[in-house]
């Protein structure tokens, strides 16, 4: 009896395990197509500058840096891919000069999100599948009547 209690626990678990490597796998895919499309927009209008890195913390890393305008900016969300920066550091960034705040560190590009991003959404991915497994050898899952077949007439 208690066997039969638990199979539709385990199948909502099952389920939510699939549907949350699902999210993690489709918010990974817009995280790199989200670094490649503002990749693109700085390489469409490039502009190159020294910047003081100003501040160093887990969600961000400030610069600030000067346009050929004079104008001084420290972009608010900072600098795309700030991996090994320190405070006090003086580095060579790539922005857009549409938008002074979308700016980069120079030689560092959207193809550096790519390996973390899968790593995460493969992790996910082998834990819920784990899981699943886990839960199918408790007994089955029963996974159809969710999904009931469609009577071709």
């Amino acid at each position: 009896m208690t066997a039969d209690r638990s199979q539709p626990t385990r199948r909502v678990v099952a389920l939510a395990a699939l549907g949350l490597a699902g999210l993690l796998t489709a918010l990974g895919l817009l995280l790199v197509i989200a670094a490649f499309t503002e990749d693109s927009a700085i390489e469409s209008y490039t502009g190159r500058a020294e910047a003081d890195v100003v501040s160093v913390s887990f969600g961000r890393t400030l610069v600030r840096f000067q346009t050929p305008d004079g104008a001084v900016h420290t972009p608010g969300y900072g600098v795309l891919y700030p991996e090994a920066l320190e405070e006090g550091q003086v580095v060579r960034v790539e922005y857009d000069q549409r938008d002074p705040e979308l700016v980069r560190v120079a030689g560092r590009g959207a193809s550096l999100t790519v390996l973390p991003v899968t790593t995460a959404v493969l992790i996910g991915w082998v834990v819920a599948g784990a899981l699943v497994w886990w839960l199918r050898r408790q007994g089955p899952l029963l996974l159809r009547p969710i999904f009931p077949r469609r009577i071709r007439v």
